[in-house]
């Protein structure tokens, strides 16, 4: 919301007007290609370490917030699209 004092917009509101414009102006290719450069700048600046770290901490709190049944569906989408089949 803008500030009344000096009308000037708050940093939330701007980044949520250029974030809307952005998204009316462009496609789900060119969300796609800056997602494909911004990975791989990632991977150019970070190491295997990087990785690791950042995994762990996703499974962490993946574990708090998941129960039995979410594993056992990943799960058997997983086996599925591997083309796994339980007999």
């Amino acid at each position: 919301m803008a500030d009344p004092n000096n009308d000037k917009m708050s940093r939330e509101e701007a980044g949520r007007k250029g974030g809307n414009k952005t998204s009316r102006e462009h496609d789900k290719e060119f969300y796609q290609d800056i997602g494909q450069k911004g990975g791989e700048t990632t991977a150019e600046e970070h190491d295997k370490e990087f990785y690791q770290e950042i995994g762990e901490k996703g499974g962490e709190q993946t574990s708090k917030n998941k129960d039995k049944e979410f594993y056992k569906e990943i799960g058997e989408k997983g086996g599925k699209k591997s083309g796994f089949q339980n007999s």
